[in-house]
């Protein structure tokens, strides 16, 4: 029977059938498409493992993990969705035997699959330049409900009492905890010069007969003025001085927010702990409200922190919702190249600002003139296709008084007057005026930039112009306009 156009749009199945034993017994006594396919799956695993004795999936770049964010592991069946679905259930019904099962699926305080895919890809990402990985090298990764939730849950796994050492520049918002929520629970700090090492040390060795957890906080690059701290050599002095004394456990903890996993892994470079609020970069568009802390799978005491840290997540219950972790899932499916652009067109405005007459100062960690310009081409290269690139998507800069620095705010008109960062859209602030009069650390003048995607033109021609008339603002009268 030869089977015409009509025939085969009205038997469908049957004309898939004649084609397949058509196509099968063409050319030979090979295997049919279906098995010829199932043959290959299988032996590309087996011939990939000979040679590398690694699956495929541990050495690709980050870019492409970045991509594939979320979606499972390529399987032979398919049928997989390649946008993960969102798990809003909060119970799960249990089995009639009672037992729940090795899933965890009990309830969503404890454990979400849209949570725990977010979690997982993290811990992943943290420890991607890894050789040789196997699941057991992935870092056990914890999704809080804000960046300041998974900042407080870090502290409450710690042992009492707790002192950490924190940076002079800082984002105000630990410090500000520290100063008012955590003072009544044993809870002690003091800044200290996170560049110099020699200060570290002392302030170690200080504080090495208190007993409980002492905690080392780096915030690299810091909030606002853009200092880089040295991980490796501030976790290698860490990883020396922490067996001083037995009844204190000396922690290095890294808040990465500025510098997300494509740019800096802490992990490989010695830290204890990192920290991201998922709201700036990894989420990547202002519409989320997240934070993780990933944990070393390589030291000991970043697997006692892992340990703790699920029994706070559990107990505290400060979870990241189903919906802000796949929106983050979702925003790291572009960072690199998001990071890439705004990387590149924070290097430019921080050149046009580093020459402006009336900029007293320009803080980027990419301009020789930075005084961590080295550590940052080591510690925070991104690498394009244009070549490599060290700053990062923040910068600040200072202009002559508070009334210029506002001035200029209020002239911008492409750039958005507001707080956070790591949007597509580019972002100014005064960081001054908003931090706790008490505990202000920003110099008056001092501006805070969060570049996004426009073209770097007219964020530069926005800049240019905005510095313009804020000099003829501040010259006149305060009801002239």
């Amino acid at each position: 029977m030869r089977f015409t156009a009509r025939l085969a749009r009205r038997y469908p199945r049957v004309h898939h059938a004649v084609i397949c034993r058509a196509s099968s017994t063409k050319g030979g006594s090979g295997p049919p498409p279906s098995t010829a396919g199932r043959n290959a799956y299988a032996l590309r695993d087996k011939i990939e493992a000979e040679k590398s004795n690694n699956a495929h999936h541990w050495r690709i770049s980050m870019s492409t993990k970045l991509s594939h964010a979320g979606i499972g592991d390529c399987s032979e069946s398919g049928n997989a969705p390649l946008s993960p679905p969102i798990d809003l259930a909060t119970t799960y019904e249990r089995p009639a035997s009672g037992w729940y099962g090795d899933n965890g699926l009990i309830y969503s305080r404890s454990c979400n699959p849209t949570r725990k895919l977010l979690e997982e890809a993290i811990g992943e990402l943290e420890m991607a330049s890894v050789e040789n990985r196997t699941r057991e090298t992935i870092a056990p990764a914890f999704a809080f409900s804000s960046g300041m939730a998974a900042v407080t849950s870090l502290i409450l796994a710690c042992n009492t009492p707790v002192k950490l050492l924190i940076p002079h520049d800082i984002y105000h918002g630990v410090p500000t905890l520290l100063h008012t929520s955590l003072t009544n629970h044993g809870v002690d700090h003091e800044s200290v010069d996170m560049t110099d090492c020699d200060t570290i040390r002392q302030k170690i060795n200080e504080n090495m007969e208190s007993g409980g957890s002492l905690v080392v906080w780096m915030e690299t690059p810091s909030n606002p003025l853009c200092q880089v701290t040295d991980i490796e050599s501030v976790c290698d002095l860490v990883q020396d001085m922490r067996f001083q004394n037995e009844n204190v456990r000396v922690l290095s903890v890294v808040d990465s927010t500025w510098a997300p996993p494509c740019m800096t892994q802490p992990l490989l470079l010695g830290a204890d702990a990192v920290l991201h609020s998922g709201t700036k970069y990894l989420g990547g568009h202002s519409d989320v409200l997240l934070g993780i802390v990933s944990c070393s799978p390589l030291l000991e005491n970043g697997m006692w922190l892992a340990e703790r840290l699920k029994a706070v997540q559990t107990s505290f219950g400060a979870v990241a919702s189903p919906l802000e972790c796949w929106l983050t899932l979702r925003g790291l499916r572009t960072l690199h190249l998001r990071v890439e652009r705004q990387c590149g067109t924070a290097m430019k405005l921080a050149d046009f600002l580093n020459g402006h007459e009336h900029v007293l100062q320009c803080h980027y960690p990419g301009l020789n003139s930075h005084p961590q310009h080295d550590v940052a081409k080591r510690q925070m290269s991104v690498v394009t296709e244009n070549g490599s690139m060290c700053g990062g998507m923040m910068l600040s800069f200072e202009v002559e008084t508070e009334a210029m620095a506002m001035a200029v705010a209020g002239a911008v008109r492409i750039i958005r007057r507001a707080t956070s960062l790591g949007g597509t859209e580019t972002l100014i602030e005064h960081r001054a005026s908003i931090e706790p009069p008490e505990r202000r650390t920003s110099p008056p003048g001092l501006l805070r930039l969060s570049v996004g995607l426009e073209e770097e033109k007219d964020l530069r021609n926005d800049l240019e112009l905005a510095l313009e008339v804020a000099l003829q603002a501040v010259s006149t009268s305060e009801n002239e306009y």
